[in-house]
C-alpha cells in the first residue's frame, strides 16, 4: 500500500531502526516504544490484521517473534515480555498493517496493562461453544 508507513519502512521510504529482516519478515525498534528494545515485527507484505493473513505469514512472522526474544534473552539479560497483536480499531489498532509487538517488561516500568474481568461470563461458557459448532 502506498500510504501505510510500515510498507515504506519495507520499502526502504521511511527511517526505522532494523533489529532483524529475512525474505518474509522485517523487525525494527518502535517510534513511539513502552520500553527499551520495544520491537516491531511485520511481514513485508501488506495484510491489513490477522483476520486477513495468511496462515504461512503469520508463522513467518512469529517464528521472527520467537527468535528475537530469544536473541534479547541470551544479549540482554531480558526475562519478560509482553507479545502483542492488536487487530481491528475496536482493539486499539492503529497503524493497519499487521504486526506483533515485543514489549520487554520489567517491575515498577510503569506499563501495567490490566483488564477488567467479568467472571458472569463464565455462565454463557456453554452457549459460547456451541456457537462455535454451528
Amino acid at each position: 500500500m502506498d500510504n501505510c508507513i510500515f510498507c515504506k519502512i519495507v520499502r526502504g521510504e521511511a527511517k526505522s531502526w532494523k533489529v532483524y529482516e529475512n525474505e518474509h519478515v522485517y523487525a525494527f525498534l518502535d517510534i513511539h516504544p513502552a520500553n527499551e528494545y520495544h520491537t516491531l515485527i511485520i511481514p513485508k507484505k501488506h495484510y491489513e490484521n490477522i483476520f486477513d493473513t495468511p496462515e504461512e505469514e503469520l508463522q513467518n512472522v512469529i517464528s521472527v517473534v520467537k527468535k528475537l526474544v530469544d536473541l534479547y534473552n541470551e544479549k540482554l539479560g531480558i526475562k519478560n515480555v509482553q507479545v502483542i497483536n492488536s487487530s481491528g480499531a475496536d482493539a486499539q489498532q492503529d497503524v493497519f498493517h499487521v504486526h506483533f509487538h515485543i514489549v520487554p517488561r520489567k517491575t515498577g516500568d510503569g506499563q501495567d496493562v490490566k483488564w477488567n474481568t467479568h467472571p458472569e461470563y463464565t455462565e454463557k461458557y456453554n452457549e459460547m461453544l456451541k456457537k462455535l459448532e454451528e
